[in-house]
């Protein structure tokens, strides 16, 4: 058994990823429109009405542009996000479709368990994900300002992460956006910077190292090196290729290395991307 992985899109102007195991199918987010949901599922051979669960991460609308018409599709798929984003999402679910989640509580999505944990963004209860299938974990944390303790132990324990990598923080002091909107990216219920991103990744090699040496390589590192996807880049604040500049001399200042250590993709902006495989 294995988790699969697919950025639909992910960037400032909309954000959805699948997330498969080999019995259930779950959208994150449905941030663009729905007939780009539609034909990036097709081309996966998914049927809509086949989906098991959409999870919301919050209610800002490039998570949630095609949300009612998804949910009326993925007719036996519930929804599965904080009350605080169901109520500020109102109107959009059928009654009875909705479940609340809870950080830290985990809920079983047919093979697949989804663990909640609390982001800092200024939204209504924002949420990220981990998925366990198989033994394999996947987490998504993107939309958030910083990084608690807690989010540090999903990433150290991903077997795939997609981080977020969103602005430069040169780029987007010198840019034109408006002296507030820069102090909301910036501040911590914002988004996470090119640096802070490459930082967090040494943070977890590091602690991943660190596990080794003390309960064996082999139950630490069996999986091989983690797999890291840079999502939700800025079109005005960064470019695939400064997040990679970026986070790869970051790394190598730590002695931490791009397909030695880990191995770094980008989810693009505006195109599905293939399904990757844990």
């Amino acid at each position: 058994m294995s988790l699969k992985f697919s950025s639909f899109a992910s960037g400032s102007s909309g954000n959805s990823y699948l997330v498969k195991s080999e019995n259930t199918t779950l959208l994150v987010d449905v941030g663009i429109t729905g007939k780009r949901i539609f034909a990036a599922l097709a081309e996966k051979n998914i049927d809509p009405a086949g989906l098991d669960g959409i999870l919301i991460t919050h209610e800002h609308i490039d998570h949630v542009r095609s949300l009612r018409m998804i949910a009326k599709k993925a007719t036996k798929a519930r929804v599965y996000a904080s009350g605080g984003t169901l109520d500020a999402v109102g109107g959009s679910i059928a009654s009875g479709q909705e479940y609340v989640v809870r950080s830290g509580e985990p809920c079983d999505i047919g093979d697949i368990r989804v663990i909640p944990f609390d982001l800092s963004h200024d939204a209504a209860e924002p949420k990220g994900y981990t998925f366990i299938s198989g033994g394999r974990r996947l987490t998504i944390v993107t939309d958030t300002g910083c990084i608690s303790p807690e989010i540090e132990e999903h990433i150290t324990a991903a077997d795939l992460l997609v981080l977020e990598a969103n602005h430069e923080v040169n780029i987007l002091k010198m840019g034109s956006y408006p002296y507030n909107l820069k102090r909301r990216i910036l501040g911590d219920r914002g988004h996470l910077s090119n640096e802070t991103a490459g930082e967090i990744l040494c943070g977890m090699l590091r602690a991943r190292h660190q596990r080794a040496s003390v309960e064996g390589e082999a139950n630490v590192l069996a999986s091989g090196v983690p797999k890291v996807v840079l999502a939700h880049l800025s079109r005005e604040n960064n470019t695939p290729g400064q997040a990679y500049l970026t986070i790869r001399n970051i790394l190598f200042e730590a002695d931490f290395y791009i397909d030695k250590d880990l191995t770094l993709a980008i989810a693009d902006r505006d195109e599905a991307g293939p399904l990757m495989e844990v």
